[in-house]
């Protein structure tokens, strides 16, 4: 069984995805452990509870700096018992401490395809408001691993979305989550837990089942 803990900072819809692929039996020996928030009252603690999920929140508001924020963050991970940190849709910056942690057992979903859209800044609307503003005509989202950096970590799975010409950045962020980040991260975490990934420098393997 694969314990992941969610750490999420809004409406919580990629939790969601995590929640129902669970429970329809898609993804299977994956079991949630907890979900983290930076932010109180989020729509994504209600879902984890409507799961009967553990939901905590750890903000950077209830902490003196940045440093006891961080080191706050990893010592609730480590509690919450967890063999994957699964960031979804969380708008933090992972500390190096957390990454030093869990080498290789951190994944993120950005909706982007990477290297495209990416890094410092790029982030909720604002990444897709930049797509349209750079009139490319395929957008889509990525899974990768997290490592030190933004969004540099290696790239698990990646699916593509077409950009149509009546797009706005909020239907766009729609279409993306709907047609790619609601499949890859469930698909992601079913590929870890069925001991199929490999992580061979930058690159990733997804082992035959």
């Amino acid at each position: 069984m694969l314990r992941i803990t969610v750490c999420v900072s809004g409406g919580g819809t990629n939790l969601q995805a995590i929640i129902d692929r669970i429970q329809d039996g898609t993804l299977r020996d994956v079991e949630i452990a907890e979900v983290i928030s930076n932010n109180r009252g989020v729509r994504a603690l209600d879902r984890a509870a409507a799961a009967s999920v553990p939901g905590v929140c750890v903000s950077p508001s209830d902490y003196p700096d940045r440093e006891a924020f961080n080191d706050a963050l990893l010592a609730e991970l480590q509690r919450s018992g967890c063999d994957l940190v699964v960031l979804a849709g969380f708008l933090v910056a992972i500390p190096p401490q957390v990454v030093r942690a869990f080498p290789g057992r951190i994944i993120n979903i950005h909706p982007a395809l990477i290297p495209s859209f990416c890094g410092k800044g790029y982030y909720g609307l604002k990444v897709h408001e930049r797509a349209l503003e750079r009139g490319v005509k395929i957008t889509g989202a990525t899974v990768h691993f997290v490592d030190e950096d933004l969004d540099s970590g290696p790239i698990l799975l990646q699916k593509a979305v077409a950009i149509r010409d009546d797009d706005t950045p909020e239907i766009l962020q729609r279409r993306v989550m709907e047609e790619a980040e609601w499949e890859l991260l469930p698909a992601a975490i079913g590929l870890i837990a069925q001991g199929r990934v490999r992580i061979e420098g930058r690159r990733t393997r997804i082992l035959p089942a």
